[in-house]
C-alpha cells in the first residue's frame, strides 16, 4: 500500500507568531537576521475584481529597531483594501498637508511607538470628514494635537493592558487571540461613553472587558495590531469585516456568505477511483469544486518504489486524465498546482516526492521538528517560474485537459520574483500569499521575514494578482512538524467565526486520500451554517 503524503497542513499551518525573530501566517523562519530599515516609498495598488470604488490611503511607521514591521503590517493591510477598492501605501514621516485630500479613506498603521508623526497629518486627520481607521500606537499624539479630541470622541489614550487577554468578542461570535510574546491591548481613557460605539470587546481572563476597537463619528480606533500571531478563528476577522465600515461598501446590499471547496494535490499518482467518489459526492450535493493539480510526479529517490527511481507525466496515466475529465465533467475546475510540487532530487523538506516538497522555496526541518523556511530556491529567477509554469501549461495541453488560469504555489510558498511572474503569466491564485520587506518600498526583498496572509474575501494582492481565497484549512486527522491535528469540527468553528465577515468565505481543501467521510460532514455543516457553495472564478468575477 502507498504511503498517504504528508501534506500542507504539515508545513504550514493556521498561523505562527510575528515578532522581531518570527514570521506571521505561514511557516518558521531563519531568525537572527540584521535590522534593516526600507528607504521610503510609495506604491499603489487596483482594486479586486468585484470590489467597491473606495482610494485608501494607508500610512506605516518606518523608524527605530522594527520599523520594518511597519511595511509588513501595511503590506497586510492594503491587500485587504484592495477588496473595496483602490490604495496607496506610504511611510507615514512622508506625509505631506492635503496628501488625503484625493483618496476616500485612511488607514494609519502605528507599529512604533512613538513614531514622530508629521502635525500636517495630524491636523489633516482632526480636520477630516473622512473616515479614518486608527491602529494601535501614537493615538496620544493625536489627542494631544487636538484639544477637543475627548470631548469629540469621549475618549483618549490610557494605558496598555498586558493580560493575557484570549478572546475578542465581535457580532456575537468569540474570536481566538494568541497570548504569548503580546505587547498589550490599548485601555482607553473613557470620559463619555455616548460620543463612541464599542465595535469588539477584548475579554481577560476573569472576564471583565474593554474596547478593543471603537467608533467614533468618521474615526475608527483599533487597540492592536491585528496582524500578529494569527490563526483560522483570530480577531484578525473582527478587522477584516470592520473595514467595510471604514473603507465603504463594495456593491452588495446585504450579507452574503459564500463557500469554496478545493480537492487538494492531485497528481499523475492519485488513485483514479478516490478522485471519481469525491467527484460524485460533490456533484450529488450541487457542490462546485476546485481541484489543484500538478501535471508531472517525480519520486527521485524512489520513496515509493523501493528506491527505484520515478518520473512520468498525466500524459502516460490516461485512468488519471479520464478521471480528471469525469470530474471537470461533475463541476470541478481544473487549477495549476505547480509543475513537480517538488524541487529537483533535494528533500524540501521531506522526500524529494511530488506532493510532499516546496517546488519555488526552499526549507528545512530543524532539531524540533519544525519545518523552516530557508529562501528561494537556488537558481530562483523569473526564467525559473516562468519555464516551470509553461512546462506545467503544455503538460495539461497534452494531457487534452486544458490549460488552468489559476496558479497555487505548491505549499503556498514562492519568492517574490515568483509571485510577481505567476502574475504576469497568469494574473490570478488560490491560495495565501507569501510576503516580504520590500514588495512595498522597492528595497531589497528580506527573505529572513517572509509573512503569511490568509484572506475572508477575494482581494487583489500586492504582487498584482487577483486571490481566490482560502481561510479555514483542511483536514489533517494526526498532528505534523508540531502542527496540532485538525478534524471537521474545528474547520466548522471557523467557518462560524468566519459568518462574522460581511461578504466573507468558508473555503477549505481537502486531500482525496482521505475519502468522503470527512467531506460529507464539511460540506452538510458548512451548508447548515447559511453558506452558500460558489465556483473559485466567481470569487473574482467583475
Amino acid at each position: 500500500m502507498r504511503t498517504p503524503k504528508l501534506t500542507r497542513r504539515a508545513i504550514l499551518g493556521a498561523g505562527v507568531a510575528l515578532t522581531a525573530t518570527a514570521a506571521l501566517g505561514v511557516g518558521v523562519m531563519n531568525a537572527d537576521a540584521a535590522t534593516t530599515t526600507s528607504a521610503p516609498a510609495t506604491k499603489s495598488g487596483k482594486a479586486a475584481p468585484g470590489g467597491g470604488t473606495a482610494k485608501t490611503l494607508v500610512l506605516y511607521d518606518t523608524t527605530g529597531d522594527y520599523g520594518w514591521l511597519g511595511e509588513v503590517y501595511a503590506t497586510q493591510t492594503a491587500n485587504l483594501a484592495s477588496h473595496f477598492g483602490s490604495w496607496t501605501a506610504a511611510p507615514v514621516t512622508a506625509y505631506k498637508a492635503g496628501d488625503l485630500n484625493t483618496f476616500t479613506a485612511v488607514v494609519y498603521v502605528g507599529s512604533t511607538y512613538d513614531e514622530p508623526l508629521p502635525a500636517a497629518f495630524l491636523d489633516d486627520v482632526t480636520a477630516t470628514k473622512k473616515p479614518v481607521t486608527w491602529i494601535y500606537d501614537n493615538i496620544w499624539q493625536l489627542s494631544s494635537r487636538d484639544a477637543s479630541f475627548a470631548a469629540n470622541h469621549g475618549f483618549t489614550s490610557g494605558t496598555f493592558d498586558g493580560t493575557d487577554v484570549a478572546e475578542v468578542d465581535y457580532k456575537g461570535k468569540k474570536l481566538t487571540r494568541a497570548t504569548t510574546g503580546g505587547a498589550g491591548i490599548m485601555n482607553l481613557t473613557v470620559s463619555d461613553t455616548t460620543k463612541f460605539k464599542t465595535l469588539a470587546s477584548a475579554v481577560r481572563p476573569d472576564g471583565t472587558s474593554f474596547p478593543w476597537a471603537v467608533q467614533s463619528g468618521n474615526f475608527t480606533y483599533v487597540g492592536e495590531i491585528p496582524f500578529a500571531y494569527v490563526t483560522h478563528d483570530d480577531r484578525y476577522i473582527a478587522f477584516a469585516d470592520l473595514l467595510f465600515d471604514s473603507l465603504g461598501d463594495t456593491g452588495v446590499s446585504r450579507e452574503r456568505h459564500r463557500a469554496l471547496a478545493r480537492i487538494e494535490d492531485v497528481g499523475p499518482d492519485s488513485d483514479p477511483a478516490e478522485l471519481k467518489a469525491i467527484a460524485d459526492y460533490l456533484y450529488a450535493e450541487k457542490v462546485p469544486f476546485s481541484v489543484a493539480v500538478y501535471p508531472r510526479y517525480r519520486d527521485p529517490k524512489g520513496v515509493q518504489n523501493n528506491g527505484k527511481a520515478q518520473d512520468y507525466t498525466l500524459v502516460q496515466k490516461p485512468k488519471v486524465v479520464a478521471a480528471l475529465k469525469y470530474m471537470q465533467q461533475r463541476g470541478g475546475t481544473l487549477i495549476m498546482h505547480g509543475y513537480t510540487h517538488q524541487f529537483g532530487t533535494a528533500a524540501n523538506p521531506y522526500d524529494g516526492e511530488s506532493a510532499n516538497d516546496f517546488e519555488f522555496y526552499a526549507a528545512h526541518i530543524d532539531e524540533n521538528n519544525s519545518v523552516i523556511y530557508d529562501g528561494p530556491v537556488a537558481g530562483d529567477s523569473a526564467s525559473y517560474a516562468s519555464g516551470r509554469i509553461t512546462a506545467s501549461a503544455l503538460t495539461f495541453a497534452l494531457a487534452g485537459l486544458g490549460v488552468p488560469t489559476t496558479f497555487e504555489p505548491p505549499h503556498y510558498a514562492a519568492s517574490a520574483v515568483d509571485y510577481q511572474t505567476i502574475n504576469s503569466l497568469m494574473g490570478k491564485r488560490y491560495d495565501r500569499g507569501l510576503y516580504f520587506p520590500g514588495v512595498l518600498t522597492g528595497a531589497k526583498f528580506d527573505y529572513t521575514r517572509q509573512f503569511g496572509q490568509f484572506f475572508p474575501y477575494a482581494v487583489r494582492d500586492v504582487y498584482g494578482s487577483v486571490v481566490i481565497p482560502e481561510n479555514i484549512g483542511n483536514v489533517e486527522p494526526e498532528p505534523f512538524n508540531n502542527h496540532p491535528a485538525r478534524l471537521p469540527s474545528d474547520l466548522l468553528a471557523s467557518a462560524d467565526r468566519n459568518l462574522a465577515v460581511r461578504d466573507g468565505v468558508a473555503s477549505f481543501f481537502y486531500h482525496p486520500y482521505l475519502g468522503t467521510d470527512y467531506l460529507k460532514q464539511l460540506v452538510t455543516g458548512i451548508k447548515a451554517q447559511g453558506y452558500t457553495f460558489v465556483t473559485g472564478d466567481s470569487m473574482v468575477a467583475n
